[in-house]
């Protein structure tokens, strides 16, 4: 009998308000598998969690969300060595499961001591040059923003383009706004989607800057790679799509 391949675990580290620490993930997790895991590590309950997936030497994050997070795996999104998953919630109650860093003795290493440690996150970025460690880190960040609008003019993606948010097949909507958003920490442009249900963030503003306008919760604000263009119909109440059994 043929052995069935199995999916390795990645090494991440997991950031919370409460915490910070290395551990591993296995790409065949599903969502909702993830979250329950993070429960002992953040003290954030599953329901309460919003995750955000910052890969290394990238500012920006991306939401690893579902809509059936029960079913939706985790090799969806890409799950480099010691990419960062931060863990924030949504209901202001949960931060008091763990109690006050203040109040908790802790141990802190010296500086000079985690340098030298070979097998730590410091030195994974140090040997593969990321982040501060780049020696080239101004062009590649000029190159990234270039290698964005190119991505940008090659899908198409202009303002009142229909288009659907990946990994979803239901999120549609209209791109309302494309361009550079001060208020959102990373580099380069971000596209503004007026979503046909409430299923997005605000209400086309960021930080009291207004980019375009909508109902709350039907705008959104998302990297390129997430924007499908094309002849997306809007749902109906009880109507089917072809690719809503897809994840």
């Amino acid at each position: 009998m043929a052995s069935r391949a199995t999916t390795r675990d990645v090494p991440v580290l997991v950031v919370s308000s409460a915490a910070s620490s290395e551990r591993r993930v296995n790409p065949s997790w599903t969502i909702s598998q993830l979250k329950a895991k993070l429960e002992s590590v953040t003290g954030i309950p599953p329901s309460a969690q919003a995750l955000t997936l910052r890969l290394p030497g990238s500012p920006q994050g991306t939401s690893i969300s579902a809509e059936n997070e029960h079913l939706t795996k985790l090799e969806l999104w890409s799950l480099p060595p010691y990419a960062e998953i931060h863990v924030a919630s949504t209901d202001p109650a949960s931060s008091t499961i763990i109690p006050p860093s203040s109040s908790v003795p802790k141990y802190e290493m010296p500086v000079e001591t985690y340098s030298s440690l070979p097998d730590t996150v410091l030195a994974y970025k140090k040997s593969h040059h990321i982040g501060r460690f780049d020696p080239h880190a101004p062009d590649s960040k000029q190159k990234k923003v270039a290698d964005l609008w190119t991505e940008i003019d090659a899908a198409e993606i202009i303002v009142g383009a229909r288009c659907v948010l990946s990994p979803s097949t239901t999120r549609r909507g209209t791109i309302a706004y494309v361009g550079l958003i001060p208020e959102i920490p990373g580099i380069g442009p971000w596209v503004g989607v007026k979503l046909d249900e409430p299923m997005g963030k605000n209400d086309g503003s960021v930080a009291g800057q207004r980019y375009f306008d909508c109902d709350p919760q039907y705008g959104v604000f998302v990297r390129p790679e997430r924007v499908d263009v094309g002849n997306w119909k809007e749902l109906g109440l009880g109507e089917d799509d072809d690719d809503l059994d897809e994840i």
